[in-house]
């Protein structure tokens, strides 16, 4: 598979500006390009599609990156198709897959991504660049048909990731925990990203970017702490 993926887990940082810390490594996702397809189907309410797709505009521009909008299209599904890169924004992951099926958009992308088109997701659209979006941190304020979700890479991610917090008198489950669960009844690893990391594949290679280092979970193991300069290949091969 020709991947060229670059799975965010937040769009932007304390300090920084919208995709500021991720400039360094969407410059190289987007060599060569003059455009991306924006998919903001991600947010639930308190911006439009519009103006979501304005805010990216805006982040683009500057590196010299036309944006356009899905909701533009009478037929998103074929500006996928005709895209040079897409881009699917952070908001809730159930409303963003429930879109994505809606629009008819899963099956166009997986394809596209497939040819090599470029793919950069943050947050949710880094959540339904895997397998499921079992992992998710959101609610599920609108019901979905399926958990499947793009499967671009063979695995699950949980953005956002948190370590527990060694003085807290919080009782409720971490989330080590909660993907523990998720382990009891799927086999498939989760790579948990702190704020500021991102994940870039490209062909059958991985690598881990940004300050911090992923946890990740394979079922009936100990979580595992991989650097920068760790091999995480072995996730594109599992299962």
């Amino acid at each position: 598979m020709s991947r060229n993926l670059l799975l965010i887990s937040t769009s932007t940082t304390h300090g920084t500006g919208y995709l500021e810390h991720a400039e360094e490594e969407t410059k190289a996702l987007l060599e060569g390009k003059k455009s991306i397809l924006f998919i903001p189907y991600a947010r639930p309410g308190g911006i439009s599609h519009k103006d979501y797709t304005a805010r990216a505009r805006e982040a683009f521009e500057k590196w010299g990156i036309n944006v356009s909008g899905a909701h533009e299209y009478d037929e998103p599904a074929k500006a996928v198709k005709e895209a040079e890169a897409v881009f699917i924004g952070g908001g809730n992951t159930f409303v963003l897959l429930r879109q994505l099926y809606q629009q008819k958009l899963v099956e166009p992308l997986r394809e596209r991504v497939q040819q090599g088109m470029p793919y950069m997701g943050t947050s949710a659209g880094t959540n339904v660049a895997g397998r499921t979006i079992g992992t998710t941190n959101d609610m599920p304020i609108v019901h979905v048909k399926t958990f499947n979700a793009l499967e671009l890479v063979p695995f699950n991610i949980n953005p956002h990731f948190l370590d527990p917090e060694p003085n807290s008198t919080h009782m409720g489950e971490t989330r080590d925990t909660r993907i523990a669960e998720f382990h009891h009844h799927n086999r498939q690893p989760v790579v948990g990203l702190r704020e500021g990391s991102m994940l870039r594949v490209q062909g059958d290679k991985i690598r881990l970017v940004g300050p911090h280092t992923a946890r990740v979970f394979l079922q009936a193991e100990k979580p595992m702490e991989f650097k920068t300069t760790d091999d995480l290949n072995f996730l594109l091969e599992v299962y």
